[in-house]
């Protein structure tokens, strides 16, 4: 079982796209025992659906999402293998927000340095438009291809 969180400023524009994307990659192979979830560094979006802009593309891409955005909490840091963020300030955050004085099995990282052809930080793309959203759905989809295909080959190797 591979327990992955994915987290942005808001969680209705970055973190949902791979969250929705992961699953579709999962359910397009037939992997079935993962759990996938996203979610905020901050208040401000908390129980928002996905940005207009990005359900509009997960449509276009046949992506579904339910999700409802919501705030890290402590437990997440136990409940979950990997944390990835998609900017350095979402691994501060993340860092900042964790539990103290005592350890937590999540491992917190970028998602984008698992994008082999893009950069590490994946863009908030709020303030942008159509072509800001679909790039950092093409930046998901590798990163989170190879996000999996990592994950399975590691399991493998057990």
């Amino acid at each position: 079982m591979v327990k992955v969180l994915f987290v942005c400023l808001g969680n209705i524009c970055r973190s949902p796209l791979a969250e929705a994307v992961t699953n579709k990659l999962l359910s397009d192979q037939n992997i079935k025992n993962w759990t996938v979830d996203s979610a905020a560094t901050s208040r401000y979006e908390i129980g928002s659906s996905p940005d207009h802009r990005g359900l509009r593309l997960m449509k276009r891409k046949g992506l579904t999402s339910t999700h409802r955005a919501r705030q890290i909490c402590h437990e997440d840091y136990d409940n979950f293998d990997y944390i990835l963020c998609m900017d350095d300030d979402n691994v501060r955050d993340v860092r900042r927000m964790a539990p103290r004085k005592r350890e937590f099995s999540a491992k917190i990282e970028l998602l984008g340095r698992y994008d082999r052809e893009g950069p590490d930080i994946i863009e908030d793309p709020y303030y942008g438009d159509d072509r800001d959203f679909e790039a950092v759905y093409e930046q998901c989809l590798r990163a989170c291809t190879n996000f999996i295909r990592t994950k399975m080959t590691d399991e493998e190797q057990k």
